[in-house]
């Protein structure tokens, strides 16, 4: 992964590949909208980098010819987009008011005390990042939990939430 810099004065150019995804995306709104693919956008630098920094964020507003500022707040408007670096597998637990009910809480809590990280953390092998999270539209499911922002998995006992990091633990190898 390259630009893994956080800082402001990090720079991040768009490669071939990218830009020529960037270009599909764009091509699907008329040129003067263009800037209605900035989710895509974003969207496609985590698949390539796994995080979306501050200097890919300026490369995109560049791109879309829009201020870097508009792009800011969509990377931290949408719990998806990854600030920093994370580990190889994301897990977000539910938390909201259904799953807490449903035991959401403690089913964070015991992924967090199992990997031994605080909530948003990432195990020190840089395999696990854990947060809670919003309303994952399945309270009847509860409690839930997501993976790489793509899997949902549902009634999370601590059983099968074991179970679950055994899974992800053997894909690693």
């Amino acid at each position: 992964m390259s630009n893994q810099a956080a800082s402001p004065a990090a720079t991040y150019t768009l490669s071939a590949a990218t830009r020529a995804r960037f270009d599909k995306e764009t091509a699907k709104y008329p040129a003067e909208q263009r800037q209605s693919a900035v989710m895509a956008c974003l969207s496609i630098v985590q698949q390539e980098e796994g995080w979306v920094s501050g200097a890919a964020e300026t490369a995109i507003a560049e791109y879309l010819g829009m201020a870097p500022i508009a792009v800011r707040e969509v990377t931290t408007f949408y719990n998806m987009y990854n600030q920093r670096p994370v580990g190889k597998f994301k897990l977000n637990v539910c938390t909201n008011l259904p799953c807490q009910l449903r035991d959401g809480q403690r089913a964070l809590e015991h992924v967090l005390q199992k990997l031994g990280i605080e909530d948003g953390g990432t195990t020190p092998d840089g395999l696990f990042t854990v947060a809670k999270c919003e309303c994952l539209g399945a309270c009847a499911d509860a409690p839930v939990a997501l993976v790489n922002d793509r899997q949902m998995v549902s009634y999370m006992s601590n059983e099968r939430l074991d179970a679950l990091l055994d899974t992800l633990k053997a894909a690693a190898k």
